[in-house]
């Protein structure tokens, strides 16, 4: 949330849509400056990340895919996740999301990639994961593996729209 307050103060008349440009420019610039090439494991935010890092023209010169692991057993087919950790912690857990993020780095062949499950809502909130609880993991460099637990406030599309904003200042974080 901080990145997105930072963005509208810097200018105010700047939309949602152009703050997520720019971001995206930001992430595309310090990849190629790194020479790294990076995916996305994405949940929650149902390939948001991947459509606005390949809206960018040039965009294959560092992001390699993404895959779109809704459901479980694609967390366990597709990005390697060890099922016994959805079985124990649940889809949006750090445990989880760290093991998207790490596979999705060995199946796509990338540098980095981020990984994010959780509960955009409007139901599917528990009391201890309610709406808005967010685990976003990136997998850098040398499997560098960082991770964090958000709780992001607004209806379905704020919280995946603040989700891919926070994953994306995340990546620029882990380069």
């Amino acid at each position: 949330m901080v990145m997105v307050v930072f963005l509208k103060m810097q200018n105010k008349l700047m939309s949602d849509s152009e703050q997520d440009q720019v971001l995206a420019n930001n992430v595309a610039a310090t990849l190629m400056h790194k020479g790294h090439t990076m995916a996305t494991a994405e949940s929650c935010t149902g390939g948001a990340i991947g459509a606005l890092l390949t809206s960018l023209a040039g965009s294959s010169r560092w992001f390699n895919g993404g895959v779109i692991s809704y459901s479980n057993q694609l967390k366990t087919q597709l990005l390697r996740v060890d099922s016994k950790y959805i079985d124990v912690h649940g889809a949006v857990s750090k445990e989880v999301v760290e093991a998207m993020a790490v596979g999705g780095c060995e199946v796509m062949a990338a540098d980095i990639c981020v990984a994010v499950s959780g509960v955009a809502g409007p139901s599917g909130g528990t009391a201890a994961k309610p709406v808005g609880s967010v685990w976003i993991a990136w997998c850098g460099p040398e499997q560098r593996l960082t991770s964090r637990l958000y709780h992001f406030d607004g209806a379905r599309k704020e919280i995946q729209s603040a989700a891919v904003r926070m994953a994306l200042q995340g990546v620029i974080n882990q380069c």
